[in-house]
Formats: structure tokens, sequence, C-alpha cells
């Protein structure tokens, strides 16, 4: 089964900057690349991607931002945004929420979970491998589905 998530700017540049495979964002973003996790974005979520990650103090070659932007663009989906009832902490997260929240079984996935409604589909990324792991495990059953996640029937 695949699993579709909105991906939070600060774990990809977690991701890029970690100096160790086993870390739970470079694990997150090697999932990406092997097709078990869908990326769902939108153009304001890239434009976001790009503004973080060309930073002069993440000193971030323009290869790995343009790389990193294209398994996205290729592997993911462009979505469209549902209007949020919620109030965020910083109005530039808001666009990943509505994002997440247009995609049903969707996850957002982020570093900065205190950032977010507490809502099951907001994960960590520690959490986002827990669940893959769970999908992969031979006794993944109906607890696991997304849709029993968000509480639905």
């Amino acid at each position: 089964m695949k699993i579709y998530a909105v991906i939070d700017t600060n774990v990809i540049v977690s991701a890029l900057l970690s100096r160790f495979k086993n870390t739970s964002t470079v694990q997150l973003m090697q999932h990406l690349i092997l097709g078990d996790i869908t990326p769902i974005y939108n153009d304001d979520i890239l434009a976001e991607y790009y503004s973080v990650l060309t930073r002069p103090k993440f000193n971030l070659p323009e290869s790995l931002i343009d790389e990193t932007l294209e398994v996205v663009k290729k592997f993911g989906i462009n979505s469209s945004r549902k209007e949020a009832e919620e109030q965020l902490p910083d109005p530039k997260d808001i666009v990943f929420y509505e994002v997440a929240l247009a995609n049903e079984d969707s996850f957002l996935v982020t570093g900065n979970i205190k950032h977010f409604p507490k809502k099951p589909f907001v994960v960590t990324p520690a959490e986002m491998l827990q669940i893959i792991q769970e999908m992969d495990s031979p006794k993944h059953g109906l607890l696991s589905e997304p849709s029993v996640r968000y509480g639905k029937k």
C-alpha cells in the first residue's frame, strides 16, 4: 500500500544536512526515493523548499537542491489545498497543513510537531518510519490502515 505524505521543509533540510544515514529524516527521504512514500506538494510548498534550501547558512550545492526538488516532483502528486479552520503559530506552515487536509489518508511529516494541531495524521519522521514498518509487517491489518488512523469508517 502506498503512503501519501506532505513533507515539511524542516524534514528535508535535516535529511540533507545530516552526516548520518541512520537518522529518521534520512531514512524517510530514502523511502521517498524508493517509492514507499508518495510526496504531496503544491507550488507554494516547492517555493518554500527552494527558498529555505538556498539559504547561505545551509551551504547546500545548487545541484543537490535541484535534485531534491526534482525527486519530489517526479515521485509526488501536485495537490490543491483545503482551507483549515485552525490558526497555526507560524502562518508559513498553513500550506503544508492545508495540502494534507485536502488529501484523505495522507500524513503531514514534520520535525516541528508543536507547530500544528494535534491530529493523528500529523507525525514526526520517526513516527512515519514506524508507520512504514507496520505497513511492511506481515501482521499489518485493519488497524494500521490510514483510514483507521484518521478515525474514518
